[in-house]
């Protein structure tokens, strides 16, 4: 049969037949591990470029540390114990009560590690470790991706399996993603911009812009101003450091100080958008707009079930990138828009006289009051 230019009988036609009969019997019983390599390939570059990211990353905390820190010893073995750090999440085979012993723990996990920052860097002022503590706290999230996937990937390799290793492939651009906004983010914080994921905080800042502030609970701080006859109380974490604080608590505080005579409450906070929606888009809706573990969401939902108090949101929407990554200009000019959501959220729910809470979630980093 002839193949090509080739004639039936010509011994360059048959050498070609056999090398493609050759070629298709050995992918039947080698194609698996061809596009398994094929596949490792891919995810160790992915996994160099993760390394990277990694080193540049802890490079910058070590160099941030020593000039604002001014440690006296090389705090170099330090930082790489904090980047090992982990917390165990409490025992759920019984959920009642899981979200105060979570509570506990994160308390005493934040108390820990801002010690640990302050202890390598003595000189750095209040501002400048919380900042410390936002970049150590990237930089160990970058340690911890690296990490899962070098584990995934030389697991892969030395099991040789195919399924194992695919299902890495298909998670690497969002792996990537994140790894990438943690590298923007450890630069943001290393210079004490202001985040995406502050966007809320500044909403709060513009509201409270001139008023005189109190520090209600730890790291919140609020004011209290007037909207044609409604009392707001916004409040926000206290910046310009690196701050998200404890905004149930805040609120929980804030209800019980005005004995539970609050028409309603109003969240502002970032939200990740999907794809095709334009950054700094927002958006309206019920519910407690704040991320985390879920505790703070617990204990102001909690307190508005308690006073039945309706709780309105307010969402900026963002990239994962852009929530972790100095502010866009985009998310930046959506706070003006945003208040005035805010704004006519509270005259067409409240009456003259009410009281109204106004929270600004996210980090404060940048972001005075």
């Amino acid at each position: 049969m002839p193949i090509g230019p080739f004639q039936e009988g010509d011994p360059l036609s048959l050498v070609v037949s056999l090398l493609f009969y050759m070629s298709f019997i050995s992918f039947i019983f080698f194609g698996q591990k061809i596009q398994l390599r094929i596949v490792l390939w891919e995810v160790s570059k992915a996994l160099v470029r993760l390394e990277l990211m990694r080193s540049e990353a802890r490079h910058l905390a070590l160099k941030r540390i020593e000039e604002v820190g001014k440690p006296k010893e090389d705090p170099t073995r330090e930082l790489d114990t904090l980047l090992e750090h982990f917390m165990i999440t409490p025992v759920d085979l019984d959920p009642r009560g899981i979200v105060w012993k979570l509570d506990h723990l994160l308390d005493v996990r934040d108390a820990k590690f801002k010690d640990d920052v302050k202890r390598i860097a003595p000189e750095a002022d209040e501002t400048q470790i919380n900042n410390l503590e936002n970049l150590v706290e990237a930089a160990l999230s970058l340690n911890s991706i690296y990490r899962v996937v070098r584990h995934f990937y030389l697991f892969g390799k030395r099991t040789s399996s195919f399924y194992l290793v695919v299902q890495l492939q298909m998670i690497l651009p969002l792996v990537m993603e994140i790894a990438q906004g943690m590298a923007g983010a450890a630069k943001a914080f290393a210079e004490g911009h202001p985040i995406g994921d502050g966007i809320g905080a500044l909403v709060a800042s513009k509201l409270m812009y001139g008023k005189e502030k109190r520090r209600i609970e730890k790291d919140i701080v609020v004011a209290e101003t007037m909207l044609e006859g409604r009392r707001i109380l916004a409040l926000k974490a206290q910046g310009p450091g690196g701050n998200v604080g404890k905004p149930g608590d805040a609120i929980r505080r804030i209800i019980e100080e005005n004995e539970g005579r609050v028409a309603i409450i109003v969240m502002v906070d970032a939200a990740v958008k999907f794809e095709g929606e334009s950054t700094g888009e927002i958006s309206e809706g019920i519910g407690a707009a704040i991320g985390g573990f879920g505790t703070e969401r617990y204990k102001i939902e909690e307190e508005i079930q308690k006073y039945k108090i309706p709780i309105y949101a307010i969402i900026i929407k963002e990239s994962i990138q852009d929530a972790v990554t100095t502010m866009k200009k985009e998310v930046c000019a959506a706070a003006d828009d945003a208040i005035a959501r805010i704004r006519k959220v509270i005259l067409e729910r409240t009456k003259e006289g009410d009281n109204v809470i106004v929270a600004g979630v996210g980090n404060t980093i940048g972001i005075g009051q």
